[in-house]
């Protein structure tokens, strides 16, 4: 079996941990702390409106530190600025893209002669073997207790199948709060961390006040699946407003994604509709709030700087 390197190894920084890139709230504040505790980060491509704002973003990064840092790229129909975006971080030599919820195989094969790496969002074996095939650099390993759209298999589980039948570095995400859970990833085979949830209530995040005191108030038991708002399964805390709605789709939206006539358009419409709601939420309270969270949010008991979530992690990173 290959030998796989670390994350650290496989980016030239210090520890493998990787603030993941979560929508609307990862920003450039906090990758740039995270750079400068020796760690990585990366920003989904989505966060911005404009690639104006997105090549602004890359630069204000570069000029602040010289260190490794990535974004996050929806590579299927939903996102109508894929190629853009694309463009704009090739153009800019990004040191790595993670790709999520389609085929990757134009992102690797523009990236491969430019030296950009490229990390893919598997959440099974079947997809990991397929992007292996095409060329990735790793796999993020989407457990079960990931936040925002997650996997199905626990993250013990997922990482051995990983292990069993691919060959890539497998950066673990979902179900980390701490150095003992980044400690029992590695030991499990993990070659790193993707980190979400429990940098939402910092200080250098951008959410409302009331996304980040309910991510004090609200804990595990809290945190539901729900179909209702994109198609896919998003884990978001269960509000009063995420209880009267309910989290199963409704006869219509489930045709709607059980249609191969339907589909190819609609699920667009659905999951552009549920998405601007949960951005609605994250920086103005409402009566409508809907909140993206993992299980981990158990471990937020208040507002830190990005330092010290970071700092919490370090501890048991080899």
């Amino acid at each position: 079996m290959k030998q796989r390197c670390t994350l650290s190894q496989l980016l030239g920084i210090e520890h493998s941990i990787l603030l993941a890139p979560m929508f609307l709230i990862s920003n450039t504040k906090m990758v740039i702390e995270a750079l400068s505790c020796g760690c990585t980060a990366a920003i989904p491509a989505l966060n911005y409106r404009s690639e104006k704002e997105l090549h602004e973003a890359i630069l204000e990064i570069r000029r602040a530190i010289s260190k490794p840092f990535g974004f996050n790229l929806i590579v299927n129909k939903s996102n109508l600025k894929y190629k853009s975006q694309l463009k704009t971080l090739l153009d800019l030599k990004v040191d790595f893209i993670i790709t999520s919820l389609g085929n990757p195989k134009d992102v690797i094969a523009s990236c491969q002669p430019l030296g950009i790496k490229v990390f893919c969002d598997v959440t099974d074996v079947e997809y990991a073997q397929k992007v292996e095939q095409l060329g990735a650099d790793a796999i993020i390993a989407v457990n079960s207790q990931a936040g925002g759209h997650c996997g199905h298999l626990p993250a013990k589980e997922l990482i051995s199948k990983l292990l069993q039948f691919t060959n890539l570095p497998i950066v673990s995400a979902g179900g980390i709060r701490n150095n003992l859970d980044v400690k029992q990833m590695m030991e499990w085979g993990a070659s790193g961390v993707s980190v979400g949830t429990i940098f939402i209530a910092t200080h250098e995040s951008d959410v409302s006040k009331e996304y980040k005191q309910a991510m004090i108030q609200y804990g595990s038991k809290d945190i539901v699946k729900s179909t209702k708002l994109t198609g896919s399964a998003l884990t978001v805390i269960n509000t009063a407003y995420v209880k009267r709605i309910g989290t199963k789709a409704n006869f219509w939206e489930w045709l709607i994604n059980n249609s191969s006539i339907l589909k190819k358009y609609a699920k667009l419409i659905l999951a552009w509709q549920g998405m601007s709601k949960v951005k609605k939420s994250a920086f103005k309270a409402s009566y409508q709030n809907v909140w993206c969270a993992g299980p981990c949010i158990e471990s937020v008991k208040s507002i830190r700087s990005v330092k010290d979530v970071l700092s919490g992690l370090i501890q048991a990173d080899n």
